[in-house]
């Protein structure tokens, strides 16, 4: 049983503790209310952007002269996940969830005979997956120094992710993250960039409108802007799950070791009583001994 001194101390510890998640929550409640604004106004943006690009791409068919981030490069053997995390812990299991899905869909790519590259954004998730999928990393992208993403960091990765394109290093991009929807929930999701894959309702736009010049030499342009508008929308999204996922983990933080400190409390009592009753059964008896 532990002393009144020991239990002292672990009560002073949590109490301290305690100040740590309250304020790590409300430093989170702040960042998330910045980081949700930035990725619900990305998305009118984002969803507009594709709905062009697939209007584009219906219009250009399957024309022999159609951009290779559209059309592929007519295999699918070499997959690169960009794989999405946060340089920081303490946020619930935003990043084990996102390294979750990156080992289920990886595990399917190896078991149907695919090669499986894998770049890593963000040190969390590369740490999850580096004892599984270590032999797999092709690169890292250290966000370690940015307080807020910005669209030159996506503009970064993409070009790098571009660029291996173009070196012939991989003919499918997915990326993964996790999308947005409250401060409790926040979903992991695989999305393809490469080939640039688009929803059926931006295709009938393609009848309404005549380009000039040509559809595959808008695309040519404006397809390399797609991809890092992609990755741009999901580091927003990211960046707002973090914090969501971190204020939830915080707040859940603090109520357990309120619970513990009562907890505690209750057998500090106890225990000093214990001690006092047993000082005065000692010295009720040695008095009745007299």
């Amino acid at each position: 049983m532990p002393s009144l001194k020991d239990l002292k101390n672990r009560i002073s510890s949590v109490k301290s503790t305690r100040k740590i998640t309250k304020a790590m929550q409300m430093v989170a409640a702040a960042k998330l209310r910045r980081a949700q604004e930035a990725a619900e106004a990305s998305r009118p943006y984002t969803e507009r952007f594709n709905a062009v690009l697939g209007g584009l791409a219906a219009a250009a068919g399957g024309s022999d002269n159609a951009p290779k981030l559209l059309s592929g490069t007519g295999s699918d053997q070499v997959h690169l996940l960009v794989v999405m995390t946060a340089e920081r812990g303490l946020c619930g299991g935003f990043n084990t969830n996102i390294s979750k899905l990156t080992r289920t869909k990886a595990a399917e790519l190896m078991a149907a005979g695919k090669t499986v590259k894998i770049l890593t954004v963000g040190k969390k998730g590369r740490d999850a997956i580096k004892r599984d999928l270590g032999d797999h990393f092709v690169g890292h992208v250290d966000l370690t120094e940015v307080k807020r993403v910005g669209y030159e960091n996506a503009r970064d990765i993409a070009a790098d992710v571009l660029s291996r394109f173009d070196a012939g290093e991989f003919d499918v991009a997915t990326i993964f993250y996790s999308k947005f929807v409250n401060v409790v929930s926040q979903i992991p999701t695989a999305q393809q960039i490469i080939p640039a894959s688009f929803e059926d309702e931006g295709a009938g736009e393609a009848t309404l409108y005549d380009y000039e010049p040509s559809e595959d030499a808008i695309l040519a342009d404006l397809l390399p802007r797609g991809v890092a508008t992609q990755i741009f929308a999901a580091l927003l999204e990211n960046a707002a799950s973090e914090q969501g996922a971190r204020m939830s983990a915080m707040d859940n933080a603090t109520r357990n070791a309120g619970d513990m400190i009562d907890k505690l409390t209750i057998e500090f009592n106890r225990s000093r009583q214990a001690v006092i009753t047993n000082e005065l059964i000692e010295i009720i008896s040695g008095a009745e001994a007299l």
